[in-house]
Order: C-alpha cells, then structure tokens, then sequence
C-alpha cells in the first residue's frame, strides 16, 4: 500500500484494471483474472449495470449489447480476503448471508462456535456455574448446563409437543422405591384412550379395573375393624358389577355369653334393615331362635363366650344374587367357642320371608355389642 505510513491494516483487499479499446461488433474481453460477483465494468466511462455484462468464468466477460469500434471498455476486479484470527470490539453483523464456521471446538474453550461433521455446530463453553447458558430477550436464564455436566436444567417448566418422546427414553432407573405398601391415593399417569391425553389415575381406579377383568373373581370392597360397635353394616352392593357377596368373619367376640350372632338385611341401601318378628324364616333350633320367623337370621346357634383371648368365632357368609326378586338367603360356614369353653360348629342360616331385593346387609349380636373382631367384604365380579 504505497503511501501508507505504519503498521499494514489487516485485512487488506486490492483491485485489478483491465483496459480495452473495443473492435466493432466485439462482445467478449479476455481479462487477466477475476473472482465471480466482484467485477466492475466500465464503458466509455459508464459504470454497466450487471444485467449488461456476464463474468462467470473467472477469466472472460461477455456484454450483452456488442461494442462498437474504439469504444473504451475498462474492467475492475477486486481480490477477496479472509479474517483469521481477528478480534472486533463492538457488535458484528452479517447481513444478507449466513455465518459458516468450519473449525470444531475443544475442550477448555471459554467460549466457541465450531462445526464437525458427526455432531453439526458445537457450542462449547467453560463457566463457573453453567458451560452453556441460553436465555430469553428479558435476559432470563430459559436453559443451562451445569459446568462440567452433560445434563440440561431449565428454568421454567419445558414443553414438548405430544408425542415427541419416545416411550424407550422414559428410563426411572434413577428413582427410588416407594418403600411403602400401594395405597388407593398413589397416582399413575396413563394414555387416555390410547393416543389420548396423558392423566393421572388413582391405584383405586386399578383395582376397580382389575376387578371387571377377572371374570368370577372376588374382589375387595370394603372392611370394618369392630371394636364395642351395636352393629357393623355394609352397604357397597352394586348390581353391575357383582352376582354375590362374601363376608369374613374373623375372632367376632361378644360383649355378652351366650349372644347369637346374626345377620339383617336391608332393602332402601341402608337406611333401615329388616328387623320384624317375622321378617325372617330360619333354620334350625335354639332356645328363642326355633325353625320358622325371626327378626334376624343366625349363622351360629350355640352362644359365643365373650373372653377375648381365647373365645369368639371365625366364619364365612355367603349371599347369593340378592339384586334378584326373590327370597335372599345368608349360608355360613365357621366355627366359634362357647362360653362354655368348647367349640362349636353348629350353625345357622335362613333368608327373608318374602320376595325382595337387598342392598346392605347388618351383622349383629341376638343381645350386647359386638366387642371386638373384623369384617371383610368381597363381591363376585359377574364378568
């Protein structure tokens, strides 16, 4: 750079002249090289638009309209350079193109852009809390990798568009066990619908689930833990779901000796139970409980003892399609110990005494409470 006093500026770009007188009817000017798209082209002194002339092939432009003879034609190329390795103060912008990086990036740079062919632009980083932090116009932090990590944090909650994650990638190896036995309130999240919306559902919903699935199976419906109670009812009856109920009876103990354990039914859920004279017809024989009407059903004759620890009875009752119009029996099946000290195996069973539809049934003691002892009740799935 002739008259440049100093250091040269770096980057630095020069220009070539290529002079022409022009022959008549000439089109084409064979210059001494050029770099396509950085070309000037002069006739008699005109600048010539682009769509005038063609310079593509790094050696030769060709007008458009031909010369005529003595026209001057002067042609200036411009060298093209490279910024390596250059630091700018300030804002750069690249306006109208797209900015290649080429190079890929290594470890412990403090920040870089690079390229590779397997993993495409690489950012790489190096901070004292985050290696890579990504943020909002507001300047808010959106994502972050922690320093020295290979996992992202985010800061809000992220979205990501409905079925965008493969269910092969949903890996809960780094969860721990509950510890705990499952209880009705745990959640689980499923499809709903099967390509539906994701939800949340109660255990309870799986085993109410599970319990349409296992044809003829029993299934859980309720339990009561008696502890002095006059009685212990049960009114979970549900006619869509189950053909017959079976209760566990187990160590009931009476308040009382000699107490007949029994069972009343109900036809309005629960409200009242059936408790005339002659609302039951009974088997069997048993001071105050002989064959014929009672007001309620016995399961076991012989009376129960009331000592906790050794006497009290264990039994099954069973009760058959009571959502059908007609007579609804109780059938046990169970032994208990007298308050004589011996164990019995006589029982009991009967239904009502006329044609009806039962809904909840009571489980009580001839006289006294029911002081200790716990009940079970389970429903035949009907499909």
């Amino acid at each position: 750079m002739a008259g440049y006093i100093g250091t040269g500026a770096v980057p630095q770009a020069t220009q070539k002249r290529d002079s022409f007188t022009a022959t008549s009817g000439q089109t084409s000017f064979p210059t001494s090289g050029y770099t396509p798209g950085f070309v000037d082209v002069y006739m008699n002194g005109v600048k010539l638009a682009p769509a005038d002339f063609t310079a593509t092939n790094s050696s030769d432009v060709v007008l458009a309209v031909a010369a005529v003879a003595n026209d001057t034609l002067e042609i200036i190329s411009y060298s093209t350079f490279e910024v390596s390795a250059q630091t700018f103060t300030g804002d750069v912008t690249a306006s109208g193109g797209t900015f290649l990086p080429t190079g890929d990036t290594s470890a412990g740079d403090v920040a870089a852009m690079g390229y590779a062919a397997a993993d495409g632009l690489v950012l790489t980083g190096q901070g004292s809390t985050s290696d890579v932090t990504i943020k909002n116009d507001a300047d808010a932090t959106v994502m972050s990798i922690p320093t020295g990590t290979t996992g992202v944090t985010f800061a809000g909650t992220p979205t990501f568009p409905d079925g965008s994650i493969n269910i092969a990638d949903l890996d809960i190896n780094g969860g721990t066990d509950i510890g705990a036995a499952l209880v009705d309130a745990d959640l689980m999240v499923v499809d709903d619908g099967a390509g539906g919306t994701n939800r949340k559902a109660t255990m309870s919903r799986l085993a109410t689930y599970m319990g349409t699935k296992i044809g003829g199976g029993l299934e859980f419906i309720a339990t009561a833990d008696v502890s002095n109670a006059a009685t212990a009812n049960f009114t979970g009856f549900d006619s869509s779901k189950y053909d017959s109920y079976l209760f566990t009876c187990g160590n009931i103990v009476p308040a009382t000796d000699e107490a007949i354990f029994g069972v009343r039914m109900s036809v309005d859920g629960g409200s009242n139970y059936l408790s005339a004279s002659d609302s039951y017809y009974i088997v069997g024989a048993s001071p105050g409980f002989s064959a014929g009407d009672g007001n309620l059903i016995p399961q076991m004759y012989f009376g129960f003892g009331n000592v906790a620890a050794t006497e009290g009875g264990s039994l099954d009752v069973k009760i058959n399609s009571p959502q059908i119009n007609a007579r609804t029996y109780a059938v046990p099946s169970g032994v208990n110990t007298q308050y004589t000290g011996s164990i019995a195996t006589v029982i009991s069973s009967g239904g009502t005494k006329v044609a009806t539809v039962v809904n909840a049934v009571q489980f009580l003691f001839s006289s006294g409470n029911i002081a200790s002892g716990t009940i079970t009740m389970y429903g035949l799935v009907n499909s």
